[in-house]
C-alpha cells in the first residue's frame, strides 16, 4: 500500500512540515565537497596501503536539509581524524531509518553500486546501527559496514593516552561490541557437551567439549573483561574523589572548561594557565582531564579542568565509560563552556554539550558561555552570535583576544568566600597569612607593631582558626 503524499502546488516541497513526494524522500542524494580523494597518483598509491576508503552515508527524518548536511561534514571530519579517507557522501530522506539496513531496502543496491564505482572498502554510517542493519548491509554491499559510534570509540582508542583513559575506551568498546559479536561457518559448530553417548557422528573420545561456541566463550571473555576493568576505573576514580575531595576542604574553587570538540578548549586553558598541554587541529585530541591552578588578581587560587570534548550524538557507552571523568564538571564552581565560533551551526553545539551536562547533573552549574576563534569568523557570524547570546564572552584564544575579559569574568563569577573577618596576626604567623591570602579574599591588609592586620573573607573552617586573633570588630557574615 503506498503512503499517502501531500503535494506542495508550486512544485517546490515544504520544509517547514517535513512532508516531501515519495521520490525526494527516498532518493540517494550527494552531499558535495566531502571528498578527501588524493590527485597526485604516486602518494594514492602510497596511502592506500594505510587508510580505509570510505562512503559515508545518512539518514534525513527531521529538521533542515542544512543540518543533515552538517551532520554528514561532521561524520566526514570524524572519518578523516580516524585515518579514512572520504569518497563519496550520500544522504536519503525518509520519516525514519529501514529497521532492517538503514536506507531503504530498494537503495542498498544503489549504495552497493557507488561503493563499486569509487573503489571504497567501508561504508561509514551516520547512526548507531543495530545488529541486524549491521549484518544485512554487510551482506549486500560486499564491504565493511560500520557505524557512527564505532568510529568515535575507535577515535577515542587512538587518542587516549593516560591508563585510566585506555581503560574507559576500552570498557566502552567492549560494551558496544557484546551484542554486535557475530561469527561465521565452522567457528559457529557446537562442541558436544556432557558424556556424548548416544553415538553418531557427534560423539566420541577427544570430541567431548564445555558444550559452547566460539561465539558463546567470546561473549564469556567480554563480560569478565568487562567486569574486571570496571572495578580497575572504579579504584582510578576513588582516586580522583581524593584529590577533589581535598581541593574542596581548602576551599580551592574549581572551573571546568567543557564544549564541542576541537572548539579550543585546549588552546583557552593554555592561555589562562600557560598548562602547556597539547593542541591538535583533530576531533577529541584531549581524552584525558588536564587540572591546572590559577590565581586571581586578588592572591585568590582557583582550578581550571579541561575536559573532553562532546560531540552530536555521543555514544551512550562513552558517557557511561566516561562518567567517572565526567563528573570533574559536576563538581566544579564553574563550568566555561566554550564553542566554536566558525561552526556553520553554533547552537546545535551548545544544544548537544549541554544535553551531555544534563546526564552527569552538571546542567545546574553556573555556566560562562565563551565564543572561540573569533579571529576566523566572520563578521556577521559574530553579531548574530552576540545577539542571541548577550551574557557570552568573545575571545580568540589562538592571538589572545578577549582572554584579559575572560580572566576577568571567571574571577566575578567564582564563589566568594561566606566569613568576613579583621584580625591581628603575629608577625611569628606568617603561614597562616599566606593560607589567608592563598584560599582566602584580602579586602585590605596593613602593618602594625602587634603583627598584620587583616580585613579578609575566608570560609568557615578557616575563620575558626582566626578567631583568636580577631581584632575588636566584630565579624560579620555575609551572604554566600
Amino acid at each position: 500500500m503506498r503512503d499517502q503524499e501531500t503535494y506542495v502546488p508550486n512544485d517546490e516541497p515544504d520544509t517547514t512540515t517535513g512532508e516531501y513526494e515519495l521520490s525526494e524522500r527516498q532518493a540517494l542524494r550527494r552531499v558535495p565537497g566531502l571528498s578527501t580523494e588524493l590527485t597526485d597518483v604516486t602518494e594514492v598509491e602510497y596511502r592506500q596501503l594505510r587508510l580505509e576508503r570510505v562512503v559515508l552515508v545518512g539518514v534525513w527524518t527531521e529538521g533542515s536539509q542544512a543540518d543533515a548536511d552538517n551532520s554528514l561534514t561532521e561524520l566526514a571530519a570524524l572519518a578523516e581524524t580516524a585515518g579514512s579517507q572520504v569518497l563519496e557522501g550520500l544522504i536519503q530522506r525518509r520519516s525514519r531509518p529501514d529497521p532492517a539496513t538503514y536506507i531503504g531496502r530498494g537503495k542498498v543496491d544503489d549504495l552497493g553500486a557507488v561503493v563499486l564505482a569509487a573503489g571504497a572498502d567501508t561504508v561509514i554510517c551516520d547512526g548507531e546501527l543495530s545488529p541486524s542493519q549491521l549484518r544485512n548491509l554487510e551482506q549486500r554491499t560486499k564491504v565493511k559496514v560500520v557505524d557512527r559510534t564505532a568510529l568515535i570509540l575507535d577515535i577515542f582508542a587512538q587518542h587516549a593516552k593516560s591508563k585510566e583513559g585506555r581503560a574507559q575506551v576500552e570498557l566502552a568498546q567492549l560494551e558496544y561490541l557484546l551484542p554486535r559479536l557475530r561469527g561465521w561457518g565452522e567457528t559457529l559448530s557446537r562442541q558436544t557437551g556432557g558424556s556424548g553417548r548416544g553415538g553418531g557422528a557427534g560423539g566420541g573420545v577427544g570430541v567431548r567439549g564445555p558444550g559452547e561456541t566460539k561465539l558463546e566463550t567470546d561473549r564469556r571473555r567480554i563480560r569478565h573483561r568487562i567486569a574486571r576493568l570496571r572495578r580497575e576505573i572504579k579504584a582510578m576514580s576513588t582516586v580522583r574523589e581524593t584529590k577533589r575531595a581535598r581541593r574542596s576542604r581548602n576551599a580551592v574553587p574549581a572551573v571546568a572548561i567543557a564544549g564541542y570538540t576541537n572548539a579550543g578548549k585546549s588552546s583557552l586553558l593554555n592561555r589562562l594557565t600557560g598548562a602547556g598541554v597539547l593542541v591538535e587541529d583533530a576531533l577529541f585530541a584531549t581524552l584525558d582531564p588536564t587540572t591546572r591552578r590559577a590565581t586571581t588578581t586578588d592572591g585568590r587560587v582557583y582550578t581550571l579542568s579541561d575536559t573532553v570534548g562532546f560531540v552530536r550524538h555521543l555514544p551512550h557507552q562513552i558517557v557511561e565509560a566516561f562518567r567517572s571523568t565526567l563528573e570533574e564538571v559536576a563538581e566544579a564552581d564553574l563550568v566555561v563552556h566554550v564553542v566554536d565560533g566558525t561552526h556553520p551551526d553554533p547552537q546545535e553545539q551548545v544544544r548537544a554539550v549541554r544535553e551531555v551536562l544534563a546526564e552527569v547533573g552538571a546542567d545546574r552549574l553556573p555556566e560562562l558561555l565563551v565564543v572561540n576563534k573569533t579571529d576566523a569568523a566572520e563578521e556577521e557570524t559574530l553579531l548574530h552570535l552576540k545577539r542571541i547570546w548577550p551574557e557570552a564572552v568573545f575571545v580568540s584564544a589562538h592571538r589572545g583576544r578577549g582572554i584579559e575579559e575572560l580572566r576577568e569574568t571567571i574571577e566575578r563569577s567564582l564563589p566568594r568566600p561566606a566569613v568576613e573577618v579583621r584580625a591581628v596576626l603575629p608577625y611569628d604567623r606568617g603561614d597562616l597569612v599566606a593560607r589567608v591570602h592563598r584560599q582566602g579574599e584580602v579586602l585590605s591588609t596593613a602593618h602594625l607593631p602587634e603583627g598584620t592586620m587583616l580585613h579578609v573573607r575566608v570560609n568557615e573552617a578557616l575563620a575558626a582558626e582566626l578567631a583568636p586573633y580577631r581584632d575588636t570588630v566584630q565579624a560579620v557574615r555575609t551572604a554566600g
